[in-house]
């Protein structure tokens, strides 16, 4: 049995009098164990799933499971047996790391003390502000106690939404090297994150955009998919060269990725022949070299092709 199951689950808003598709026929799995990330930006569709998943919302069709139970009959013993950190720092601001932690533990009807060896890695990083109000910690504690009052209660299944947004890259690593550790107690994890880099921290992936599952894979396999030849191109006016690039028939997509252009061309092209063109209208210092893709390169081809598909 997995730990999660999605069928055909759509939800739909009424916004300004017209209808908005949060979710659109989503479908995926989640083996048990598993450390599962859902990929995409904002406005992708991801709250609104997890708060499906959790209980705190209906969708308007589908069906879906966790640890077994019917998310909609089963609501009362889904919110027994799973953790959910928000996005949006929800502890009480004006209670203590100390008393956050008890009030969530009675909640559950458990202790600190009974389950404690599932946060003590977590735990001892903000002991000492124990007797600190949770609204004067740093994003990265803050973030700590909220995953420890997702865990006191010994979830079956966690779900953390964009658990890392706006936090420094030391305490994102931190972060992501105690979910591996949660992993060996035989915690399922569900993770959102806008950030591209972390989707090679997941056993599996989805990639969602605009309420729509573009691909299933672990990270190495989407990698796997990326079929045509990725270009690295750089020059002394990139932005010039973007919109020159993007003028060509021959390209079909380009866009910025740090100090370079990310782009492909169409099959059959002469990149030599795109070189020269280039050349002739002043672009100094050209750069161009193959380069392998990553994540956020299949993710920005997808898009370029659901896009095409759409119209």
């Amino acid at each position: 049995m997995n730990a999660v199951e999605v069928n055909h689950i759509s939800k739909r808003f009424l916004k300004e009098k017209s209808n908005v598709d949060a979710l659109k026929d989503i479908s995926f799995d989640v083996k048990r164990g598993e450390l599962f990330g859902l990929i995409g930006p904002d406005g992708a569709g991801k709250t609104t799933l997890f708060r499906i998943l959790t209980t705190l919302m209906l969708a308007n069709s589908g069906n879906a499971s966790v640890d077994g139970l019917d998310v909609v009959n089963d609501f009362k013993e889904i919110r027994k047996r799973v953790g959910y950190m928000p996005g949006k720092f929800s502890l009480y601001q004006d209670l203590s790391v100390q008393e956050n932690l008890s009030f969530f533990a009675t909640l559950f009807n458990t202790t600190i003390e009974q389950n404690y060896h599932l946060i003590k890695d977590i735990y001892i990083q903000i002991e000492r502000f124990k007797d600190r109000k949770a609204g004067a910690l740093s994003g990265g504690m803050k973030q700590k106690l909220a995953l420890s009052c997702a865990l006191i209660h010994k979830p079956s299944v966690l779900f953390l939404d964009e658990p890392t947004t706006g936090v420094d890259a030391v305490s994102r690593k931190e972060f992501w090297e105690l979910l591996r550790q949660l992993q060996q107690q035989e915690i399922t994890i569900v993770v959102s994150t806008p950030y591209m880099d972390e989707a090679g921290l997941c056993d599996r992936v989805a990639l969602i955009q605009e309420g729509r599952i573009l691909q299933i894979d672990t990270p190495k396999g989407i990698e796997q998919k990326f079929e045509q030849p990725l270009w690295q191109m750089a020059s002394d006016n990139m932005y010039q060269l973007m919109i020159d690039l993007r003028g060509f028939d021959e390209v079909k997509s380009c866009y910025p990725f740090g100090q370079h252009h990310h782009v492909v061309f169409k099959a059959g092209t002469d990149v030599a022949a795109i070189e020269r063109k280039l050349l002739e209208r002043n672009h100094h210092q050209l750069e161009a070299r193959l380069i392998a893709p990553n994540i956020e390169d299949c993710f920005m081809e997808l898009m370029t092709t659901t896009a095409h598909e759409s119209h």
